[in-house]
């Protein structure tokens, strides 16, 4: 009988108290860890957004439309010079990205007319 409590107080002993595992939070863990694995990366929440200016913002704005407006005026040229070509019998040699054939398919109808 002695032998039975025993057991059950051991039991219960090891089942209810913390015990010192060799872990995480032990002592001969946390000294064996390094100091420091490196620098901190800077997080982009620990400063103010950063937006363009008012006047930065319009150049921006001012670029694109003079873009804009220099594709047109290419654009424009080519239909008036493609327009005085046809006028004249010629095929324009107009290509694009992505064409099935490129300028150099031109050439052929132009040197065959003339």
């Amino acid at each position: 009988m002695r032998d039975a409590i025993a057991r059950a107080l051991t039991w219960a002993l090891l089942a209810f108290t913390p015990r010192r595992r060799p872990g995480r939070h032990s002592s001969t863990y946390l000294t064996a860890q390094p100091a420091a694995l490196g620098p901190v990366p800077v997080s982009p929440w620990s400063r103010p957004w950063t937006s363009p200016t008012k006047e930065e913002a319009a150049a921006l704005f001012r670029r694109q439309a003079e873009a804009e407006t220099e594709r047109e005026l290419r654009l424009q040229r080519e239909r008036r010079q493609a327009a005085a070509l046809a006028a004249l019998g010629i095929d324009h040699p107009y290509t694009y990205d992505g064409a099935p054939f490129g300028p150099d398919a031109f050439h052929a109808t132009q040197a065959a007319s003339a």
